[in-house]
């Protein structure tokens, strides 16, 4: 069975909450194969990402550092997170 996959970027985000993808949320079983967060400003950073099901944050990772020009690749070697119908990325 083919896979269809979908790819959403955010720009400057700043300190505040994005909902990703672009204000939707997952509209049925999903997994998410690749997050990468990128530092473009003149210092280091800390960054959080989770995701709420409606009622609960669940962290992929929190306060987590990124030097300046630096950049943090959440999943790799072939790891996913499954996400339902609901659930929103932050």
């Amino acid at each position: 069975m083919a896979q269809n996959f979908r790819r959403y970027t955010e720009n400057g985000i700043g300190t505040s909450a994005v909902d990703v993808p672009n204000g939707s949320d997952f509209s049925s079983y999903d997994a998410i194969v690749g997050i990468r967060l990128s530092n473009i400003t003149s210092a280091a950073i800390t960054c959080e990402v989770y995701i709420n099901d409606g009622s609960n944050d669940i962290h992929i990772i929190k306060d987590a550092p990124i030097a300046q020009g630096g950049s943090l690749e959440l999943i790799d070697s072939g790891s996913k997170i499954v996400v339902q119908s609901g659930d929103r990325l932050y």
